[in-house]
């Protein structure tokens, strides 16, 4: 299978006063096109960290980190908001929709930024795809819990990403709507043949992933 997403020996540390935190240690993955990879470990083992590094929110302290092929570890700016844009999509376990936006507007941004003339259709169709099509012109504060994932769940996918990253993305929701969001994300990825890189602290979702992979004090193990 073909590699989308590659970590070589990527460290992380933070300096806090005179004293150096490291967070990540040397870590080194290989996901594949596709594939569902779950990220697990308790609080604190660097789970969310290795996710910001992956998706190119974050750069290492040293090690590299190849997306589809290239080597994205000392981009600037400039060249990671396309990538951002467009290759990878991010569902967040706080939703973190802009909240003087619409839901349809909120799903549109990322499409329009891009230059699509197509995107108020496009948002639409997937507003009706993931059931919230008639929450389109509610604001964040009118939708439960659910309803925000859902929106943001669409937000990432309208530039159509080979990558979705998520990162807690039923951490706020009850039980039941937990277990509908993460079957809507997996029912999306299948149509869309897309990688799902998904951190979690639930075994129950843990479970349903391809693939596991485990940190602890910042190693994999």
């Amino acid at each position: 299978m073909t590699t989308i997403l590659e970590a070589q020996s990527i460290t992380k540390t933070y300096q806090i006063g005179n004293r150096t935190l490291t967070v990540l240690h040397a870590v080194s993955l290989a996901i594949a096109a596709g594939e569902f990879v779950a990220i697990v470990g308790s609080s604190g083992s660097g789970k969310s960290t290795l996710l910001s590094l992956l998706s190119g929110l974050d750069n290492p302290t040293a090690g590299r980190i190849c997306v589809q092929g290239r080597d994205i570890t000392n981009l600037s700016e400039d060249a990671l908001a396309p990538l951002r844009n467009k290759t990878i999509g991010f569902v967040f376990q706080s939703f973190h929709l802009v909240p003087s936006l619409t839901a349809i507007e909120n799903v549109m941004f990322p499409a329009e930024l891009g230059g699509n003339k197509l995107a108020r259709r496009e948002a639409e169709a997937l507003l009706t795809r993931v059931g919230v099509g008639d929450r389109a012109d509610n604001f964040p504060h009118q939708l439960s819990g659910g309803e925000k994932q859902r929106v943001a769940i669409c937000r990432a996918l309208i530039n159509h990403p080979a990558i979705l990253f998520a990162d807690e993305p039923t951490g706020n929701l009850d039980s039941s709507n937990g277990v509908a969001i993460l079957d809507l994300l997996l029912e999306l990825q299948h149509e869309r043949q897309m990688t799902l890189v998904l951190v979690t602290h639930d075994p129950a979702i843990a479970e349903r992933a391809e693939r596991v992979i485990e940190l602890a004090d910042g190693r994999v193990v």
